[in-house]
């Protein structure tokens, strides 16, 4: 199935803001979904519904790097709730988890594409039809191996 990648490819030495999809062993946790935008995809990640102030922390020197949390926050961040419906689908990898490094790339999602597949910042992005699929066979700890 075709897939929208970081605009510098798959690289393995992933740093914040370097447009790449990390290379590696990846295990799913997670999924967010906006639920105004559809039904819960059938599925056996744990899931929760997104909230308009959801958000991910990207700002590598403050204590929240690469995890949830609440807007308005004060850090450098993404908001979850996207106008765009790219993030109406996401799924929540293990990079740069645990350990967290200073650096080592934030918000690395599973998320839907734009039309056409353009770059995404360096996410793996999917048609609809296709991430819900694969939803199917996803549970916590689920492997997604990249490069």
């Amino acid at each position: 199935m075709p897939v929208a990648l970081g605009p510098t490819g798959i690289r393995h030495a992933k740093r914040e803001g370097d447009g790449a999809t990390p290379a590696g062993l990846w295990h799913v946790e997670r999924l967010l979904w906006r639920a105004d935008h559809g039904r819960r995809p059938v599925t056996s990640l744990p899931a929760r519904r997104l909230r308009p102030d959801d958000g991910w922390c990207d700002d590598p020197a403050d204590r929240c790097y690469n995890r949830p949390v609440r807007l308005p926050y004060r850090a450098s961040h993404e908001e979850m709730w996207r106008g765009d419906a790219l993030y109406d689908l996401v799924v929540v990898l293990d990079h740069n988890a645990r350990p967290r490094k200073a650096q080592g790339g934030s918000a690395v999602f599973l998320h839907l594409a734009r039309p056409g597949f353009t770059p995404t910042a360096g996410c793996i992005a999917f048609r609809p039809a296709d991430l819900r699929r694969l939803l199917k066979d996803m549970r916590a700890g689920t492997r997604l191996k990249v490069g």
